[in-house]
């Protein structure tokens, strides 16, 4: 008997247990369901403000043009007006105008006659034509780079079906080299490759040049082989009056001059690139040193239009019809699920669709579309070919770099060696702060070289934002990463994470969405798909990459669980804009994590880095 009730009692011991587990999953399962519904809330709230600011400036644009157009039709009426009564004045002053006067009022008066046509017998000076006069802008001109280069084309017309889509805003600044000053003739395309790369002057003319350039006297001169505008002229064939003027200018003021052949017959320039000191060319035959189209970051990159994918495969011909300028061709990149490209197709076209994040070929594939994006980048950007051309010149090509300083906690010395795996096949890493046990110290170094190694041991009573802490001011490098070691990071995982600071303007990436790995239910899961290439509210602690200032500036809080979140909090307090890049190249991996399970998409029963690592 007393056997039966000490087995109740236990039974029931072991169900209140259960109760009380069961009512504490319960109680956990809410609040992720509950922070799930407001991440998603503030997603959406972030997405409808992105929305409404679109079309907010996309009226605004209307308006302006719609001003423009009255502004001209007003001036245009003024100045007609002021012809009209020019006519009227010269009319009353003409001296056949002024004898019929003369008779008219004297043809009763012989004597007033005759003084009449006396006076109208004398020269009269006439009036002065009028002239057209500039047109008054509302506003003060905007140098920043981009301000006047805007998409203006709203729709395509796809199978006869005309599809209206929300332009992509072109970024105005910052630029790579502030401090250097070009003064460049070039097509729109090539300008726009070039405008973000320093200060860059351009729409002088043959006439004005000397005026327009002497407000800011330029550090060197590029010249396009251009085919519109007033300087196509003067540099095809013999060269114009006007380019021997503008070198001579140069050379007066010790301004370096650069041709550059990107399209037409070398021979059709040559003469005019003779007179230049330096030339390039995007011909490989052409004998000259080679300076080929690259990506430009700020506007050949993934950031999405407002309004998502057409869901459509397009060939090149619906995607670029002739008429569009360059501002809307880069919202066309970004505009289909895919685009089926023709063999032929220009080199620099496939990488800059690539660039845009579009998937190239008769189908819609995101893992073939990022890698495509990867090689676009690491066949080289516009900011790299400038590096080369300022190189060969000789003038100094100093911008600010992007390398990594590591803060990599290890406190299980167990998992030491999967850790040093993940950080040593990343690039960019000059340094890494290692915490852990001193025996693993030797080790560190000894993996981690010829990279910088700061150790320091890991004190279990430090919560591990106070460590943080630390580690940050021992960092160096621009930028900070975080790593946990218990997950895996692909090869090109802050490579990736890298490129967002090239196109977006945060102080803070990473990944809201990315691929986790569950051990004990041997599960696969998704969380956040809709999250990539956006400004979103947080990205997961263990994928932060920072620039060092910022993230000084706001500093960790003194907790160990969630001090990321605290983080993300303070960002959105002190306005700190935060990125979500892709959801490749990063798979969380816990045994259990019961909050994951109520957050994210389940992909399969089984391993993650298929699905994660390209």
């Amino acid at each position: 008997m007393t056997t039966e009730l000490e087995s109740t009692r236990r039974a029931l011991r072991d169900a209140i247990a259960e109760a009380e587990r069961a009512a504490e999953l319960a109680r956990l399962l809410d609040a992720a369901q509950a922070k799930l519904a407001e991440a998603e809330r503030a997603t959406e709230e972030l997405r409808s403000m992105n929305e409404r600011l679109a079309e907010a400036e996309s009226e605004l644009e209307t308006e302006r043009t719609a001003a423009e157009r009255l502004r001209k039709e007003l001036a245009e009426q003024r100045y007609q007006a002021e012809v009209a009564q020019w006519k009227l004045s010269s009319l009353k002053v003409a001296r056949w105008n002024r004898i019929g006067d003369a008779i008219k009022t004297g043809k009763s008066n012989p004597v007033r006659l005759a003084k009449g046509l006396k006076g109208a017998a004398k020269p009269v000076k006439r009036p002065v034509a009028p002239k057209r006069k500039p047109i008054a802008g509302t506003a003060q001109k905007d140098d920043r780079p981009g301000a006047a280069f805007q998409a203006t084309s709203t729709t395509r017309t796809v199978e006869g079906r005309s599809v209206r889509l929300k332009p992509f805003r072109i970024p105005t600044g910052p630029n790579t080299r502030p401090h250097l000053t070009a003064a460049v003739i070039a097509d729109p395309h090539a300008e726009a490759l070039l405008r973000y790369e320093w200060r860059q002057t351009t729409g002088f003319t043959p006439r004005d040049f000397a005026r327009v350039l002497a407000a800011e006297v330029p550090h060197l001169l590029v010249v396009e082989s251009v085919t519109q505008g007033p300087w196509a002229e003067e540099i095809t064939g013999e060269p114009g009056e006007g380019v021997r003027e503008l070198l001579a200018w140069c050379a007066a003021r010790g301004i370096r001059t650069v041709f550059w052949h990107t399209g037409g017959t070398v021979a059709d320039y040559a003469a005019t690139a003779e007179l230049f000191e330096y030339r390039f060319t995007t011909d490989l035959t052409a004998g000259w040193p080679r300076l080929p189209f690259a990506v430009q970051p700020r506007v050949h990159n993934p950031l999405p239009l407002s309004g998502g994918r057409y869901d459509r495969v397009l060939t090149l011909e619906q995607l670029l019809p002739a008429h569009l300028g360059y501002p809307d061709v880069l919202t066309s990149y970004r505009w289909p699920v895919a685009v089926d490209c023709p063999p032929g197709t220009p080199h620099w076209r496939l990488a800059e669709l690539a660039a845009c994040g579009t998937s190239i070929g008769p189908e819609a594939d995101s893992r073939r579309a990022h890698a495509a994006l990867r090689r676009a980048y690491a066949a080289g950007t516009m900011t790299e070919r400038v590096d080369e051309l300022l190189e060969a010149i000789g003038l100094p090509s100093a911008r600010a770099t992007l390398n990594i300083s590591v803060i990599l906690p290890v406190p299980d010395s167990s998992r030491l060696e999967h850790a040093l795996a993940q950080v040593v096949k990343q690039s960019g890493v000059t340094q890494v702060i290692v915490f852990g046990h001193p025996s693993i110290e030797e080790r560190a170094r000894e993996v981690l070289a010829p990279r910088e190694v700061v150790f320091r041991e890991q004190d279990p009573s430090v919560s591990t934002g106070a460590m943080l802490n630390r580690g940050l001011d021992l960092c160096e490098a621009d930028l900070v990463a975080i790593m946990d070691p218990r997950d895996v990071y692909g090869s090109h995982y802050l490579a990736d994470l890298r490129r967002a600071f090239l196109f977006s303007t945060a102080d803070i990436v990473g990944k809201a969405s990315y691929y986790a790995h569950l051990r004990g239910a041997h599960a696969t899961l998704l969380k956040q798909p809709e999250s990539e290439y956006t400004y979103t509210p947080e990205v997961n602690g263990a994928t932060l990459l920072a620039r060092r200032n910022a993230l000084r500036a706001i500093g960790f809080a003194d907790l160990t669980e969630g001090w990321d979140e605290v983080l993300m909090r303070q960002c959105r307090t002190d306005g700190i804009k935060v990125f979500s890049a892709d959801r490749f190249g990063y798979v969380r991996v816990r045994d259990e994590d019961r909050w994951l399970l109520g957050a994210a998409h389940l992909v399969e029963y089984g391993s993650a880095e298929p699905h994660a690592l390209i």
